[in-house]
């Protein structure tokens, strides 16, 4: 890779596995030191660290729950003291639980918001005390922010919704301080959680994407890796879609 990003110091959350996991390697590929978080399976967070540290970077992780306000502060204020600041944080950590309106049950729905909006908002709030010109916030949001065609998923819709608005308002929050705030809109993205060779997946191939392929983690990380990069200092309050033309 290039070493656009030499000497920065990141943050991604959940990045462990999928889409986090190719996250946190393409940063590290690029020269940033890199700190993500996790909740379960260590042994793929160890495999990530290493994969990272192979690059000759700095890079170490932190068990926590997204739900956990206090969790994910003192995620963002370790790494600060770690890596000395914090330039990138990505927030990559999300659940999806699709059920129809009248079973999803209301702890369900608010787990979906603490993970999906809440935690973003309050990495966001606790990074920002220590970032300068030039800092970069990114989200993973998702497509289904624009378009849901199937059932069971208005909830997780509307969680990834509230974030266009987030990002839109600290776009003007952040902008004379030098820091931009995007979010990173995918599609169907091959992962351990979600295949093309379901059932599921077979539908959106047949009927929903332009391109007839599931994305892949790698990519969505070209697109934040960009995003991180300077080449998109001029890039602030939008949306960027990797969908395979999911919203087309």
């Amino acid at each position: 890779m290039n070493g656009r990003l030499e000497k920065k110091r990141a943050l991604v959350t959940g990045g462990s596995r999928g889409i986090g996991a190719a996250i946190v390697r393409r940063l590290a590929s690029e020269g940033a030191d890199v700190a993500f978080t996790y909740i379960s399976r260590g042994d793929q967070a160890k495999e990530v660290t290493q994969a990272a540290r192979a690059f000759g970077v700095n890079s170490f992780a932190l068990r926590a729950d997204s739900a956990d306000a206090e969790a994910v502060i003192a995620a963002v204020e370790r790494t600060v003291r770690e890596f000395g600041g914090m330039d990138i944080l990505v927030n990559n950590a999300g659940i999806a639980v699709i059920a129809p309106v009248e079973e999803l049950r209301l702890e369900d729905f608010d787990r979906s918001f603490a993970v999906n909006v809440r935690a973003t908002f309050v990495a966001i709030q606790a990074a920002v005390k220590h970032m300068q010109s030039g800092g970069r916030i990114i989200n993973i949001a998702s497509c289904n922010a624009e378009r849901v065609p199937f059932t069971g998923g208005a909830a997780y819709a509307m969680s990834k919704s509230a974030l266009v608005g987030l990002v839109k308002g600290l776009a003007r929050d952040l902008a004379l301080r030098g820091i931009t705030v995007n979010n990173v809109h995918p599609g169907p993205i091959e992962t351990e959680m979600n295949s093309a060779g379901t059932e599921f997946g077979k539908m959106l191939l047949e009927h929903v994407l332009a391109l007839p392929r599931y994305g892949t983690a790698e990519e969505v990380a070209g697109v934040v890796a960009f995003l991180a990069s300077p080449e998109a200092a001029y890039i602030t309050g939008a949306g960027i879609s990797i969908d395979g033309g999911f919203t087309a």
